[in-house]
């Protein structure tokens, strides 16, 4: 079995997610950062695993414009989706279900949220500003020091996306 991971990154949990999961995957798998390599011939593929981060409750534009403009070839793998971002549970997943397109939703043989974190050493200061202001609306939400970067993956939602995408 040959994998394709294509994932978008902008401050580095998700491609950490990535690398972790390549590693849980069978057979041969490519990984691909969506921003920064060239995406390969998707026919040579058996699977392939989209993954983005959520930015202002979105995932990534360039993530979103790939699964809408390759959602026929796409529909004609096993695929798998994933998230990273700081909101946990369903609403995670929900922020996965309603940036792509319904046809990948309903197919994927895997879904889920894989953790998320914030590196306010890579961050602007507009991007601090935003988080200050989500996380004051959050109810729940925990004192965020920005001083110090937060990364929280959960390894079981990993390991649990690669035994189902593992199942022939």
């Amino acid at each position: 079995m040959k994998t394709l991971i294509v994932y978008g990154s902008k401050h580095g949990a998700t491609e950490k997610c990535s690398k972790a999961l390549k590693n849980k995957l069978h057979g041969e798998v490519v990984i691909v950062n969506i921003k920064k390599d060239t995406i390969p011939d998707m026919n040579s593929f058996d699977s392939i695993v989209i993954g983005g981060s959520i930015y202002a409750g979105r995932i990534q534009k360039e993530i979103r414009e790939f699964c809408f403009k390759n959602v026929n070839s796409l529909k004609n793998k096993k695929i798998g989706l994933f998230v990273c971002c700081m909101s946990e549970g369903e609403k995670a997943i929900s922020q996965l279900n309603d940036g792509l397109p319904s046809e990948l939703i309903s197919m994927a043989t895997a879904k889920e949220h894989f953790g998320g974190g914030f590196t306010f050493s890579k961050m602007s200061s507009f991007e601090k500003l935003i988080i200050k202001m989500v996380s004051r609306k959050e109810k729940n939400a925990a004192i965020i020091n920005m001083n110090k970067d937060i990364l929280n993956i959960h390894e079981d939602n990993i390991n649990r996306f690669a035994q189902l995408m593992n199942n022939p």
